[in-house]
């Protein structure tokens, strides 16, 4: 009995040492970090600087893996039932984790109860864009032109439950306005077709728009943010003309829920950190991203918080996912 009580000991120093070690050494191999949107878009311009970071800290690849579809939710669902080894991630933003409950009647995934948060990365502000050749250059006259032909301005988004769809119908709402949503599969190619006069508007993220807007193929109508974005002083907010509109879009790195801790302890510490250096600011200030970087509790009270704000507005504007 003595012996097999040694050997029993030994062995669980030994299986305890072995896990201790998998932890220091944690990542071993690349990690995939999975975007539910396709390229181009807010979520996975962000997703490709965390990704860099990522790779440059632990010196072990982190590798893009886009998969959009159903605003969000096969990506985030795929990454829910990923095994919890530390090497499958998801960049979930305000539409995957605030908005989808409410939007879908039976939603594949929880957001609380199938991820556990690392951190809040960044703070992306919105900004109401129109084709050049649409009649109108200010949030007044968009307006005027929606009331004045009921649905005949159409708007695009990265799909149904994206946050360009909420924060678009939320800006219907407010302004009493009848505005025919086009869903598309991610964000860059609704942006495309407001470029080619196929659609009148966009109200999404910046960084998708920038560059269009400063090669003068978008015309920039208002920004969704509580004051004017020091890139575009000269465009005004969307509060001063409806006031207390606001709608700002949030991006954040996941794990599925059984990850052990200390990985997510450790990732989260690696990319807070990251975020807090001089070059990824720099970056995301490029992108007219602000910079968070929280910890696993704070980033999933925000969670919990976001959810409660947008459930209200997902059923006062009727929105359904199709």
């Amino acid at each position: 009995m003595k012996v097999k009580a040694i050997c029993a000991a030994v062995a669980l120093v030994a299986a305890g040492g072995s896990y201790a070690a998998t932890q220091d050494n944690y990542p071993t191999k690349p990690i995939r970090l999975v975007v539910p949107f396709t390229p181009g878009g807010s979520t996975d311009i962000l997703a490709r600087l965390v990704a860099k970071q990522i790779t440059d800290t632990f010196g072990k690849q982190c590798i893009i893996d886009n998969r959009p579809g159903a605003g969000g939710v096969i990506g985030m669902e795929i990454a829910a039932r990923a095994a919890p080894d530390g090497y499958t991630l998801v960049m979930g933003h305000i539409g995957t984790l605030a908005v989808n409950p409410a939007l879908y009647s039976k939603l594949s995934y929880d957001p609380v109860n199938d991820f556990q948060p690392i951190t809040l990365v960044a703070m992306i502000p919105n900004m109401l864009s129109v084709n050049p050749k649409v009649p109108a250059k200010s949030v007044k006259e968009i307006i005027a032109l929606a009331q004045a032909k009921p649905g005949s301005v159409n708007y695009g988004s990265g799909g149904n439950g994206s946050a360009a769809h909420l924060a678009t119908e939320y800006f219907g709402l407010m302004t009493k306005t009848d505005l025919v949503h086009i869903p598309y599969k991610g964000t860059a190619p609704a942006v495309t077709d407001v470029i080619a006069g196929n659609i009148s508007m966009i109200l999404t993220g910046v960084p998708p728009q920038l560059s269009f807007v400063k090669a003068g193929r978008l015309r920039p109508i208002a920004v969704a943010t509580a004051k004017r974005l020091p890139m575009f002083l000269d465009v005004p907010t969307i509060g001063e003309t409806v006031k207390g509109y606001e709608a700002t879009q949030w991006y954040g790195i996941l794990a599925p829920v059984k990850v052990p801790k200390p990985y997510i302890e450790k990732l989260n510490t690696a990319i807070v950190k990251a975020l807090h250096s001089s070059d990824a600011k720099a970056l995301l200030s490029a992108e007219a991203a602000e910079p968070v970087g929280n910890s696993p509790d704070e980033f999933g009270r925000f969670i919990k918080s976001e959810m409660a704000r947008w459930a209200p507005v997902v059923k006062q504007s009727g929105a359904k996912a199709e």
